[in-house]
């Protein structure tokens, strides 16, 4: 019986299935995760589109700034508020109320030391507070992202005043303030996305947002202005005449007129240089307008090309939240909408601003703490 022995493969032989195999797996690496991103993009529902306008910063000229803010920042209630989106003062009392994300609206001392300040619980509205305004009676208007408008009382009842319009349910109740006649006015951000998908609201690009008002003698609703683009802060100007409300995609804030010849019509009031959350008055002449993000170059690029958003927007909802704010802030602005200050940093996030005798004090949606800001000692400087 004779027996048949293979010769050995060379070198060369060994070599080349080496260069095979690795072939092979880096293809199926290679193409199958493209493949399969490939698939999802197409089969993914969420469809961007082109904005209206293209976003700019170059037209927001700031004479002075601070861009360190964080060097002089002091933090207030750390661990103690959690994503205090929204700021309300009340100078009797010397409080700061704040509406966290645990649904708890909370009570802020106001000291000189940061270090003799406290936090209480006041109230869980068991939804998400984000607006606040206080009512000359002491009563809080908050406007709840899950429950709608409210109406919390100083002995801490809660009444949902309303939380849709003509059977739309409001999906982002977002941002409060009331006029002296006592008609409160205030924001759905989007009647399509609730606040966990906010983001995404923001990448599809789509006018989702209303602005409203409430009276509270009638009980009516009324619907001032609709198609807007993430419909934010709410501020009643000084001499009641128009409200201001702000567009965060389109990075700017627009005035309507309840009063006067103008009654009804919506002029623009400023654009600001970022993306415009909360908006106050400061009892002074200025508003407070807090900006979350600058347009940095990748959102610039996204903005512009649709398909891009969408990639994002797959890799939020199945991969991981991107996180990518930069240079967010305060710019404060006159009567007139005009820019007079921008505080701001890098990494800086800030959903509202108050200020309270010297210092600047912000909400953010992304920190577990109030920061407060003394603009004697850290001003904003003239730009060079």
């Amino acid at each position: 019986m004779s027996t048949s022995v293979s010769a050995p493969q060379s070198e060369s032989e060994n070599s080349s299935a080496r260069t095979r195999s690795w072939f092979s797996v880096s293809f199926y690496a290679l193409v199958l995760p493209v493949a399969v991103a490939s698939l999802l993009y197409r089969l993914e529902p969420f469809e961007p589109v082109l904005l209206p306008v293209r976003l700019s910063q170059s037209n927001v000229a700031v004479p002075a700034r601070n861009e360190h803010v964080l060097r002089g920042a002091e933090v207030v209630g750390e661990g103690h508020v959690e994503g205090p989106e929204d700021l309300a003062y009340d100078a009797a009392a010397r409080v700061i109320y704040t509406g966290c994300e645990d649904g708890w609206i909370k009570r802020v001392t106001v000291n000189d030391s940061v270090a003799e300040s406290f936090v209480q619980d006041w109230v869980n509205t068991g939804g998400r507070p984000l607006g606040l305004a206080l009512k000359g009676n002491g009563d809080l208007i908050v406007a709840d992202a899950e429950k709608g408008l409210l109406r919390v009382t100083r002995e801490k009842e809660i009444e949902v005043l309303v939380d849709e319009f003509e059977g739309l349910k409001f999906k982002l109740t977002d941002e409060v303030d009331i006029a002296d006649d006592g008609i409160i006015y205030f924001t759905d951000a989007s009647h399509k996305y609730s606040m966990k998908d906010a983001s995404m609201d923001i990448l599809e690009g789509k006018p989702n947002g209303r602005l409203l008002s409430y009276n509270p003698a009638t009980k009516k609703t009324t619907l001032l202005a609709q198609d807007l683009y993430f419909a934010n802060g709410v501020a009643v100007s000084p001499d009641q005449q128009f409200v201001i409300f702000c567009e965060s995609v389109l990075m700017r804030c627009n005035k309507y007129y309840v009063q006067g010849p103008k009654k009804g019509t919506i002029e623009k009031f400023c654009d600001v240089a970022g993306m415009p959350d909360n908006i106050h008055y400061d009892g002074q002449g200025q508003y407070l307008i807090a900006t979350f993000t600058a347009l940095t170059p990748e959102m610039d690029l996204a903005f512009r090309y649709p398909f891009i958003r969408k990639v994002v927007a797959i890799v939020i909802k199945y991969v991981l939240n991107l996180h990518i704010p930069k240079n967010g802030g305060v710019m404060v602005v006159d009567l007139e909408g005009k820019p007079l200050a921008h505080y701001y940093d890098l990494k800086l996030v800030l959903t509202s601003a108050i200020k309270i005798g010297n210092h600047i004090y912000g909400g953010s949606v992304a920190y577990p703490f109030v920061t407060r800001l003394d603009i004697e000692k850290y001003p904003a400087l003239p730009a060079v």
